[in-house]
């Protein structure tokens, strides 16, 4: 047991380490800055879990985590959650439970979901996993839950993003923190987490479906970005992260934009709201369209498509008396210098 928590420290586990410190000890409201814990009052501890598959990625995330949490003030669980979609995966599911719990990790648990069908099984599976990491930390209290996001996985999902036509939200990729997940692994490459857990001494679960090519992801993992490298030379998968982290700077300033004046061109209007026809043609198409997409998912809780959010948009910047237009959810229509924005 003693081997596992304190293994040789090699280059990998100390970069990894150092990921994991970053995250645990940059102030914020998740976890605001906190003293070093005693034994005297380590109970009463902030909470954070890791969110452990057992594969390479999670599997060295808790090692790091439960290495670096008590250093920073912090106790440090683990929650596996059980998809159910393959046989012996309560087996798989006991077995993280158990190296998490070898790494000295309390508290440790393991959820069963049932995955539905809505949007495919990939989509299926992630909604089922959030809602239960939702339910977990609403039942434990903890501050937060730290996912194995290795910089791999935010370059295939910047060249899915790109693939799709999905737009800045997509391809600014994962951020550090949303809400209550911390993502400490976005610099780490996934062959450094394998090699930390060799490093450790731990034995990684490697999962069929991350070389299964049914899967977009694993063709983008397996072919597409391979032959990236290959053709373009190495360094293509930092580049996409790179790519990622400005977008979504870019993106942040854009937000805050849109709320310094969203209030002063938005009034009530009846069942609705209402948005200033004269303060939208003042400004770029991408705070225009920024500012459309907003109100409508802020006040009705719809997200629209881009071609729903240029339809709405020609009603500022094309208008010749058209009709209220009507797109999934909501209707928009042109009234006095004002565009009104009901449920559909």
């Amino acid at each position: 047991m003693d081997s596992l928590r304190r293994p040789r420290l090699t280059p990998v586990i100390a970069d990894v380490r150092r990921a994991v410190r970053g995250a645990l000890t940059s102030p914020s409201e998740l976890l605001p800055e906190t003293p070093t814990a005693t034994p005297a009052d380590v109970a009463d501890a902030p909470l954070l879990l890791v969110a452990l598959s057992g594969g390479a990625d999670s599997l060295a995330l808790a090692a790091a985590t439960a290495f670096e949490a008590p250093r920073a003030g912090l106790r440090a669980g683990a929650v596996i959650v059980d998809h159910g979609l393959q046989d012996g995966s309560a087996e798989v599911a006991a077995r993280a439970a158990e190296q998490a719990r070898e790494l000295g990790l309390e508290p440790v648990l393991v959820v069963a979901v049932a995955v539905g069908v809505d949007g495919g099984m990939e989509a299926a599976a992630r909604a089922a996993r959030y809602g239960a990491l939702e339910r977990v930390l609403a039942e434990t209290g903890a501050r937060g839950i730290l996912l194995g996001h290795t910089l791999d996985d935010q370059a295939e999902t910047v060249l899915l993003g790109l693939a799709r036509g999905s737009g800045p939200t997509s391809l600014h990729g994962m951020a550090a923190q949303t809400g209550p997940y911390l993502r400490p692994l976005l610099g780490i490459r996934r062959a450094d987490t394998l090699q930390f857990c060799a490093d450790s001494g731990l034995t990684p679960w490697h999962d069929p479906h991350n070389t299964d090519p049914a899967y977009a992801r694993v063709q983008v993992r397996e072919t597409v970005l391979p032959v990236l490298e290959a053709e373009l030379g190495p360094g293509v998968a930092e580049a996409l992260a790179r790519t990622a982290e400005q977008l979504r700077e870019d993106s942040a300033a854009l937000d805050e934009m849109v709320l310094e004046f969203i209030e002063e061109i938005c009034e009530p209007a009846e069942a609705g709201i209402a948005v200033s026809v004269a303060a939208l043609a003042a400004n770029p198409a991408a705070l225009r369209q920024r500012v459309i997409r907003f109100v409508v998912h802020s006040e009705f809780g719809v997200t629209l498509e881009r071609v729903h959010t240029l339809a709405i948009a020609r009603l500022v910047t094309d208008w010749h008396g058209q009709k209220a237009l009507n797109v999934p959810g909501v209707r928009v229509e042109r009234s006095a210098g004002l565009l009104v924005f009901t449920a559909a």
